[in-house]
């Protein structure tokens, strides 16, 4: 039983993130695109995501957009950078808890992004990375469920199985977005419905309960346990499992640590132990920050729960 905090940069498990790192440090534009244009779409679009929480990339990318506007990983890269730097002054706390100068920030950065986005959409409009950038403005500056499903319908005739805009579109239909849950659990349930077997589509099933799961546990204390307890979750969860991680099928691609990580967690919080022990066994040091977040420290959390479900813990 691994008893380590497990390892959470994603770039332990995927090389190409630590070659794009080195190639925006190093303010080498050909070498990012090298790394880009190397990585099918899903990988490509989580790839520019990585400059999210990278630091001081702005005048670098802007100055790759003055020499070609019309580059689209350089508009993803730059549109993520600018909306981690707009999150990271509003923080992660309630909106009730954020000061009004920190929201009145957070929403001029999101503008600022956006208009970026913008523009990068119209001279490249079936770039899935730009389209999953936008459904992030799209809710962080509440332009509404309307404008959010027309960005979403775009991103689906590009690729309609893009899981990380499918992340963020699913964001948008819980309740915390204006949403509401049956939008949320019937969109997870479709777009499981038509993935393809062993593929990880079926981790929005899981994704919506431990949205809903959090909304009951932040309400009541114990309530969040009940609801994940009831027999057509737990059946759900399993039927989505063995249609995605538990599958012949699935692989190690890009994108594989945050599912079987999600799943994971569904499981350790029904208490289902065998089944959680099984995904953390599959992570082995492995592990991602969302969705254990939500409970606390990622690294230490997870430890606590993999003890469990091996038997270590109560």
């Amino acid at each position: 039983m691994l008893t380590r905090q497990p390892v959470l940069d994603p770039a332990a498990a995927y090389p190409r993130i630590t070659g794009l790192r080195a190639a925006l440090d190093s303010g080498d534009w050909p070498a990012c695109r090298e790394v880009l244009d190397a990585a099918d779409p899903v990988e490509r679009t989580e790839l520019t995501m990585i400059a999210f929480a990278e630091p001081g990339l702005e005048t670098f990318l802007r100055g790759v957009l003055d020499g070609d506007p019309g580059d689209g990983a350089a508009a993803a890269l730059l549109g993520q950078h600018l909306i981690g730097d707009a999150w990271r002054i509003r923080t992660s706390a309630r909106t009730e808890q954020v000061s009004p100068e920190r929201l009145v920030a957070f929403a001029d950065g999101l503008v600022t992004a956006e208009r970026l986005l913008v523009d990068a959409a119209a001279r490249s409009p079936r770039d899935p990375a730009i389209w999953t950038a936008r459904l992030i403005t799209a809710r962080g500056l509440r332009l509404g469920l309307s404008e959010a499903h027309r960005r979403y319908s775009r991103l689906a005739e590009i690729d309609p199985h893009h899981l990380p805009g499918q992340w963020q579109f699913l964001q948008q239909l819980c309740p915390k977005s204006g949403g509401d849950w049956e939008r949320a659990h019937a969109f997870a349930r479709e777009t499981a419905d038509s993935a393809a077997p062993g593929s990880f589509g079926p981790v929005l099933v899981a994704e919506a309960h431990l949205e809903h799961w959090l909304e009951e546990h932040t309400r009541r204390p114990g309530a969040g346990r009940r609801y994940l307890a009831a027999e057509p979750v737990r059946a759900e969860l399993h039927r989505a499992a063995r249609r995605s991680v538990w599958h012949d099928d699935f692989r190690h691609t890009h994108g594989w640590v945050r599912v079987t990580s999600t799943f994971a967690m569904a499981f350790a919080l029904l208490d289902d132990r065998p089944a959680a022990d099984s995904l953390f066994t599959a992570l082995g040091d492995l592990g991602s920050v969302r969705p254990w977040d939500y409970l606390g420290d990622p690294a230490s959390v997870m430890v606590k729960y993999r003890k469990r479900a091996a038997g270590g813990g109560t």
